[in-house]
């Protein structure tokens, strides 16, 4: 293969065409963040639910080698069923390209690719970020540096509550990525509603949304992210009590086992998963559907809207 250039879904060309509202979703909840068979099912609902929400979905990841915006189904499903999919942050992605791999892109990649495609609006469930004990094992997500140069709108649940929330946090205002509440002042905790820190911006509906992107784009001082945290309501999000015992018998797991790196994040989902008896899934899944919604909302709100809001169209 020699053309490595981003392809294209057809439902995507046909909304560049358009010039309709498009969401990037990530494809690494369907690889590696949800357990089979409810990964795909819940694929496909992320994306109806866009469309619910007057978007279109674009689910990012790569094919033999070839990344695509806007996978169909018949490539989500493999991705969905496929073993040996790896997991692709930024660094990764030209690699797997000339080794012809599978992959699926994470929070970091999905951004970027998304904002080289002319996409600024993306739903996940939770960032990643500053693990635990990181001043020992300096263990921190890409994400957070792929957010500070990478102008899009990440629609999310907080950051992943088995992580250091607070030190993510600081990294995000030390990296210059704007982050707001979504009708709170309060950061979300991803299966929780409140993380336990606050946040210094509020905004309450999608036009005020696109109003801030605007307004970075228009003052053209930053192209860092905002993370937009969207909470769970309180009678959606997991039992704090049982999440708190269930995170610190994981992280008992973890430290027995030696499990560090990327296997930290889904042995802990995992782990959340079964010894919730599948009520951490459930919740997984509320997120996903919550911010797949409110990211629709916001891109149908910035329409018409600068370039890095919409689709931008080659020439």
């Amino acid at each position: 293969m020699t053309d490595f250039s981003i392809q294209y879904g057809d439902h995507v060309s046909r909304a560049r065409r358009d010039g309709r509202p498009v969401v990037a979703l990530e494809s690494t909840i369907v690889s590696h963040g949800l357990p089979r068979p409810d990964n795909l099912r819940v694929a496909r609902e992320i994306e109806q639910t866009v469309r619910d929400n007057g978007a279109v979905p674009a689910t990012i990841g790569m094919i033999g080698g070839r990344l695509v915006v806007g996978l169909d189904d018949a490539q989500i499903e493999h991705l969905a069923g496929a073993d040996g999919v790896a997991k692709l942050s930024v660094r990764d992605l030209a690699l797997a390209a000339a080794t012809g791999a599978d992959g699926a892109t994470t929070v970091a990649a999905t951004s970027a690719v998304a904002a080289a495609a002319g996409i600024g609006v993306f739903a996940t469930g939770g960032l990643g970020g500053v693990h635990r004990e990181a001043n020992i094992t300096y263990d921190e997500s890409a994400d957070l540096t792929a957010l500070s140069h990478t102008p899009i709108v990440v629609v999310c649940a907080g950051v992943k509550s088995i992580l250091d929330v607070g030190a993510t946090l600081e990294r995000l205002e030390t990296l210059g990525v704007a982050v707001a509440g979504y009708g709170t002042h309060r950061f979300p905790g991803f299966f929780v509603t409140d993380g336990g820190f606050d946040v210094d911006w509020r905004l309450d509906s999608p036009e005020q949304v696109a109003a801030a992107i605007a307004a970075r784009d228009g003052q053209g001082v930053s192209s860092a992210a905002l993370v937009l945290g969207n909470p769970l309501p309180d009678d959606e999000q997991l039992d704090p009590q049982l999440h708190d015992r269930t995170l610190a018998d994981g992280l008992t797991l973890l430290a027995r086992e030696g499990i560090t790196g990327k296997a930290v994040t889904p042995f802990l989902l995992a782990h959340f998963h079964e010894s919730t008896e599948g009520r951490s899934l459930a919740v997984n899944v509320r997120i996903i559907l919550r911010n797949a919604a409110l990211a629709a909302r916001i891109a149908a709100a910035a329409a018409p809207a600068p370039a890095s809001l919409g689709f931008s169209i080659p020439a």
